[in-house]
């Protein structure tokens, strides 16, 4: 029976450990180990146990005892306490793979005294150089026993993109395929090999060298943030690893996924201004069919105590609807609908709104279920989809900063008359105003009673329902002909739009960054904060 005796020791110095093997007619094997690696008792406990067992494996021995004295390595790999450390569970199932190579394995605990062989033997080796006492196996272990070795498979990492390449400059082996081989021709026609490494004949530099997979990220790593990087851009690192002689079919490539991947880049990038995506136009299928409502204000107090303008525009018109609030409430926006909309247009198709407590009001969602409007809910951080209603909102506050001057208080006055003056003004996407899209015909403006015209010098009042009626007949054509135009002036709009675009597509669970706004940002860190 062989009779295995360890010890762990760890200190501030180092750690090591002392193995005594003991076998038939007193054989011994003592040998003093030093770790490399840092390692707590427990842990030196379990290599000295580990590296005993493996020197018995080496001696072909069956079975064997071990003695130790840490009752709580001793207790662990005899299943008598439980492992709860990460750590030391590695270092049980490594005991456990180990012990089933031989017949019988029995680890006990021995007090200290009883194991003062061994205990010197790993003192000594935590404490001293190697080779200091000659008389004993002195042995220095680098990597614990549950450290993983890294395998590379050579023979994969030696093919890269080069392989092909040099092997026909080498002694012209080329692939089966014709159309494979045509290529590596063509191909190997710009590249020159000197001693071992593959060069590529450049334009911006006579001769750059080919890098593998390994040999491109150094360079890019070094490019970017080394002491030579400045945190570049995709396309400016390319250029500079360019300049600097080097080359690999997806340069470019490269050096974009690795900016995004760059974390200080990230952090301190510049906002993008760009639009993330395309246009796309809504278009109404009839007149009246589609609204979008929003509020404007607030205005200084007028007549009513009003401050509040509540606007809505048809999409294919563009006909405006205003009324002056004092309160902005869920049941003045379900009168102004069912009084300026509904009962003067007719039903319509949907209604746009923002995110306003006012518009998404239970009652007022009910309302116009109950009528069968589809309400739409533009999105908080893309206003644009009701672009319609802030139009019209800009163009009666410019028109009412004009009209009022210093009577601020005016504003409920002035407002059916910015009204009227925009619904007889022709619209730039439909080539008509409002007011003939809507009832056929150009209204009589003023200008026309002060100054009288070619229509009102020779109106004929007998006529002029027979004229008035024929309009309404060719309203038909004339929406058709806006329409058309309308669409014109989109895709116009949308390819001036696009061209302008910076495509950005995220999809679900991709982690992006969040743009910090003072509220977030640290004060303390001043113009050196996170953007």
């Amino acid at each position: 029976m062989w009779n295995l005796h360890v010890d762990g020791s760890s200190n501030r110095l180092g750690s090591g450990a002392g193995v005594i093997l003991e076998g038939p007619n007193a054989f011994a094997i003592e040998q003093s180990i030093q770790f490399g690696f840092k390692a707590s008792n427990n842990q030196a406990e379990y290599e000295a146990l580990l590296v005993g067992l493996r020197l018995a494996k080496e001696m072909r021995v069956k079975c064997i005892t071990g003695w130790s004295d840490s009752k709580i390595m001793a207790e662990q790999v005899n299943d008598t306490y439980q492992v709860r450390d990460s750590i030391m569970l590695k270092y049980y199932q490594e005991f456990k793979k180990i012990k089933d190579e031989f017949d019988e394995v029995c680890v006990r605990h021995t007090p200290r005294n009883m194991n003062e062989r061994a205990n010197r033997l790993a003192r000594l080796a935590s404490q001293r150089k190697l080779g200091q006492l000659q008389s004993m196996v002195h042995q220095e272990i680098l990597q614990s026993s549950i450290t993983k070795q890294e395998c590379m498979d050579i023979e994969n990492s030696s093919h890269n993109w080069m392989t092909s390449i040099i092997r026909y400059l080498i002694d012209g082996s080329l692939p089966e395929d014709p159309t494979s081989a045509k290529k590596i021709k063509m191909h190997a026609a710009n590249y020159l090999l000197l001693g071992k490494d593959l060069y590529r004949r450049g334009i911006s530099t006579p001769m750059l060298k080919c890098l593998d997979d390994d040999q491109a990220s150094y360079v890019i790593k070094e490019i970017h943030e080394g002491i030579y990087g400045t945190h570049s851009g995709g396309r400016t690192m390319a250029a500079k690893i360019l300049r600097a002689g080097y080359y690999w079919p997806t340069l470019t490539q490269d050096c974009h996924l690795f900016v995004k991947k760059c974390i200080p880049c990230q952090q301190h990038g510049l906002h993008l201004h760009q639009h993330a995506d395309t246009l796309r136009p809504i278009s109404s299928p009839w007149p009246f069919a589609i609204w979008r409502m929003d509020l404007l204000g607030p205005f200084p107090l007028a007549k009513g105590q009003c401050k509040f303008l509540l606007v809505a525009v048809d999409y294919f018109t563009k006909w405006i609807e205003a009324e002056p609030l004092a309160t902005i409430t869920a049941n003045n926006v379900q009168k102004f609908t069912l009084k300026n909309i509904i009962t003067r247009f007719g039903l319509p198709h949907a209604l746009i709104t923002d995110n306003g407590l006012q518009f998404t009001n239970r009652r007022f969602n009910e309302f116009l279920e109950g009528l069968h409007i589809k309400h739409r809910v533009t999105s908080v951080e893309h206003p644009q989809t009701n672009g319609q209603a802030e139009a019209a909102n800009k163009v009666i506050l410019h028109e009412l900063k004009r009209r009022l001057g210093s009577a601020k208080g005016e504003s409920a006055e002035k407002l059916p008359e910015i009204l009227w003056a925009y619904r007889c003004t022709p619209q730039t996407i439909t080539k008509e105003t409002p007011f003939r899209l809507t009832y056929g015909t150009d209204a009589m403006v003023p200008v026309e009673i002060g100054e009288p015209s070619f229509r009102r010098k020779n109106f004929e009042e007998s006529a002029n329902n027979g004229t008035l009626a024929v309009n309404l007949d060719l309203i038909y054509e004339v929406r058709g002909q806006a329409a058309i135009m309308t669409e014109a002036s989109k895709i116009v709009m949308a390819r001036k739009f696009n061209s302008k675009v910076n495509l950005r597509k995220f999809y679900a669970n991709d982690l992006i960054w969040r743009v910090t706004r003072d509220a977030r940002r640290d004060r303390r860190e001043g113009k050196l904060a996170t953007s």
